[in-house]
């Protein structure tokens, strides 16, 4: 694997557009998220049809067609210099063979954010466009509002990326298989990657790659699954290394630990449990697509060059 292009840092006034791809957005939520942005220097701006439902399928934020042209038209505006999801949820899959790559790609770099279900995206972004992108809180989502954690981690990685080089995993994390490892990250959320799996966009593996994964609301024997078809199917031959992020509502971890240890473990990798990023409360931003250095012993993933410009 191979670095990305990395796109260029946000400055004070810039514009940012929230889109919603996946499934429907509190307005409450929204407007909270906004004004955190707002607070920040930024002019943030909500797509046209980020308040919709889909009429027949209520957990779709509106039309496929409608959600694709939203996220389409705000890559594609000049003015933009960062697209944010709104939430995850589902939908991304719908909507990512809809969008018109050779347009986006004219458009040039810029961020991209969000986390869950837009792991589908930071995929395509990587392989469509050849991307860096924020593995990072959503918008409107309740971790973003209330978590001064999460708000001051990506405030730093859009400002002040020099300042997050290295990533420190949360106080309960460590090493589940010790050691360091050097490569390329990528990843997301874990159910997403296993059902992306032969897309178009969708990575051949994680060879030379530092693997960040997480997931939320899947049982130890879910994750089983979906670990056992990403070996069946040598997604993760030549891995470097993994980072494992939060198991949000999976049970209890020390049921899903065994299964971490015994699905992973005979990979012979560095691997770090509970570094911090993903649906858990206080949630790092992540970028996918740096070349980095992950050390299991210390928590630590350093990356080579600051994620932004």
């Amino acid at each position: 694997m191979t670095p990305l292009v990395r796109p260029f840092r946000l400055a004070p006034g810039a514009r940012v557009a929230v889109v919603a791809p996946s499934g429907p957005v509190s307005e409450e939520r929204l407007e909270a998220g906004l004004d955190i942005l707002r607070g920040w220097d930024l002019d943030p701006v909500v797509a046209p049809h980020v308040h919709d439902r889909h009429g027949e399928l209520g957990y779709l934020a509106g039309a496929d067609a409608d959600r694709a042209a939203d996220l389409q038209s705000a890559w594609c505006d000049p003015s933009v210099a960062a697209v944010l999801c709104a939430r995850g949820g589902y939908g991304v899959q719908r909507i990512v063979d809809l969008l018109d790559w050779e347009a986006m790609r004219a458009a040039g770099p810029k961020v991209f954010v969000g986390f869950s279900d837009p792991t589908v995206l930071h995929q395509a972004f990587a392989a469509r466009l050849g991307l860096v992108t924020l593995y990072g809180p959503a918008a409107a989502g309740v971790d973003f509002i209330k978590n001064a954690r999460t708000q001051e981690h990506l405030r730093a990685t859009l400002f002040d990326p020099e300042s997050v080089r290295t990533i420190h995993a949360a106080p309960t994390g460590g090493a589940l298989v010790p050691g360091r490892a050097r490569g390329v990250t990528l990843g997301g959320c874990l159910s997403l990657l296993a059902s992306d799996l032969g897309t178009p966009h969708a990575p051949a593996g994680a060879r030379g790659g530092l693997l960040m994964i997480e997931d939320v609301g899947e049982l130890a024997y879910r994750i089983d699954r979906m670990l056992t078809q990403l070996l069946r199917g040598g997604w993760l031959d030549g891995v470097a290394g993994i980072a494992l992020g939060s198991w949000a509502d999976c049970g209890p971890y020390e049921k899903l630990r065994p299964v971490l240890v015994d699905r992973l473990g005979g990979l012979g990798v560095p691997v770090v449990e509970e570094f911090g990023f993903g649906h858990g409360d206080g949630a790092l931003t992540i970028p996918l697509g740096v070349a980095a250095e992950l050390d299991a012993d210390a928590g630590t993933l350093t990356l080579d060059e600051p994620a932004l410009r």
